[in-house]
């Protein structure tokens, strides 16, 4: 009988590890972006997504900002529409000229997005989270001088300037094909 019980506590404490590992994964792999969990929508148009799958990171300058939500296709142009899960943090920080580009990890590595950000001038930012501006910076006395009026991006907007994704297997036939005809 002390070997039945013993058995019984064995297999309690495995479904005990089992089940709290379980969990564990659980939570890990439903986390927010950040501590709090909030966020808000970027879209962008691409020619060619590659390989891009759904929760692959957004970055930029190596620290992800991000998610890929998902990844469908525009119905009138027919081209592939990411939609990108963004830290509330960064809500209204960049303007509308900044730039999305699908990078790969290495040679091989899966692909992420990469933000090339230009930062949203105080007004624009101002204007975007519905406060009146309450003076001029110098940033947008420089957008005045050069006539920008460039707006910060919120929930919804469309990045604009997008690079498409560099497909090896394409760079290798265009290569081959063109030492072929020498």
């Amino acid at each position: 009988m002390n070997t039945r019980k013993i058995e019984i506590l064995v297999g309690l404490f495995v479904a005990l590890g089992v089940i709290a590992f379980a969990v564990l994964a659980l939570k890990v792999a439903n986390s927010g972006i950040s501590g709090s969990g909030e966020s808000y929508l970027l879209n962008a148009k691409f020619e060619n997504i590659g390989s891009l799958k759904a929760r692959a990171p957004i970055k930029v300058g190596g620290v992800v900002i991000g998610r890929v939500e998902g990844i469908s296709i525009h119905p009138q142009e027919f081209v592939p529409v990411v939609n990108m899960k963004i830290d509330a943090n960064y809500e209204c920080q960049f303007s509308d000229t900044t730039s999305v580009s699908i990078l790969t990890s290495g040679i091989l590595g899966e692909q992420y997005l990469g933000i090339s950000p230009v930062i949203a001038s105080e007004s624009a930012r101002q204007s975007c989270l519905g406060n009146e501006a309450a003076g001029s910076s110098e940033a947008d006395e420089l957008d005045d001088l050069f006539g920008v009026d460039s707006k910060a991006l919120k929930n919804g907007d469309m990045i604009a300037d997008t690079k498409s994704a560099l497909v090896l297997e394409e760079l290798i036939g265009q290569f081959l094909f063109n030492q072929g005809g020498e």
